[in-house]
């Protein structure tokens, strides 16, 4: 995989070559074949799309789907020529859905916490997500955003505090959030209008961040900062952990995915069981798990019920990912 340090904080460089973060049409070339990656705005993943994503692996590559700490999907061991996808591959991977264009691909970096709307946190930024992103594919030019570049939204619980960001923001009350900008905060606004800031903002980064090989990447290689920072806003939550594998409160489960991915069994399971709890879509995780939403679920696949219960049909050795 391409390097992942960063510059110090206020230089742009120094940069040799552009990012190389993969993607779908851009894919890694691996040493079993092509790496793919494809994003996901907030985890979120349809049930149908991934049985139909695992038909795909299934054709042209190793036959599973694998999670990253981004909380998207990769694929490998993908056929193609001068590091491209064979058109047919590309064409399997659009019919999944989580390729929504060919020319934004690369920028769809929308980490939000993955149980918002569904139970705890301040406020369901499931909305703000979902016009970021419609936000970053309707202007051509924030195609020219890095594909390493972050938002992180975090809905108030506190767990994705933690997580580096280019921009994103905290709720601080189910109407409100304060932005964060690289290492630091902004101001706050209102969540209605949360997302044009955000993309305002990113916007003013494309304008400084210069041109070529040694452009930033980051907005915290810019020398002067994008908005004069602020403190945290008292009503900050403090940071939290990770969410835990096992039963989450309020209903569902965070099931570990191991580094070898998830086969047909393995995401046949999850489907299954999110369907039950009248669910139509799992939540990738960044701490490379799956969020199956719903209460207990009765007829579940049997298994240890412990919070590190393995995916069905899938190894896991020790019982983690």
């Amino acid at each position: 995989m391409p390097p992942t340090g960063r510059p110090e904080p206020g230089r742009p460089g120094p940069r040799d070559r552009r990012d190389r973060c993969p993607g779908a049409l851009r894919p890694w070339a691996a040493d079993d074949g092509l790496l793919v990656r494809l994003r996901l705005i907030g985890g979120h993943l349809p049930v149908d799309a991934l049985q139909t994503l695992l038909g795909a692996a299934e054709r042209y590559g190793d036959g599973r789907v694998h999670v990253t700490v981004r909380a998207n999907l990769q694929l490998r061991g993908f056929p193609g020529t001068d590091a491209r996808l064979d058109p047919e591959a590309v064409d399997a991977l659009e019919a999944t859905g989580l390729l929504p264009s060919r020319t934004h691909e690369l920028v769809r970096n929308v980490m939000v916490s993955p149980g918002t709307g569904l139970s705890g946190g301040r406020a369901d930024l499931r909305p703000v997500a979902a016009e970021l992103d419609q936000l970053l594919l309707a202007a051509p030019h924030r195609a020219g955003l890095p594909g390493r570049f972050l938002f992180v939204l975090d809905d108030g619980r506190g767990d994705l505090l933690e997580r580096t960001c280019d921009l994103g923001l905290v709720a601080l009350d189910e109407h409100r959030a304060q932005l964060r900008v690289g290492q630091g905060r902004g101001p706050v606004v209102g969540l209605d209008e949360a997302a044009e800031a955000l993309v305002a903002l990113a916007d003013r980064f494309l304008e400084r961040r210069g041109q070529g090989p040694s452009a930033a990447w980051h907005v915290t290689e810019l020398r002067d900062p994008l908005t004069e920072p602020v403190p945290p806003d008292p009503r900050s939550p403090p940071p939290e952990p990770p969410l835990p594998h096992g039963p989450v409160p309020g209903g569902g489960r965070h099931v570990p995915v191991p580094d070898a991915g998830l086969d047909r069994a393995a995401a046949g399971a999850l489907a299954e069981e999110a369907r039950a709890a009248d669910g139509s879509a799992l939540v990738v995780t960044p701490w490379r798990g799956v969020l199956v939403p719903g209460g207990p679920v009765t007829g579940a696949p049997p298994g240890p019920a412990g919070p590190h219960a393995p995916v069905p049909g899938v190894h896991v050795p020790g019982g983690r990912p």
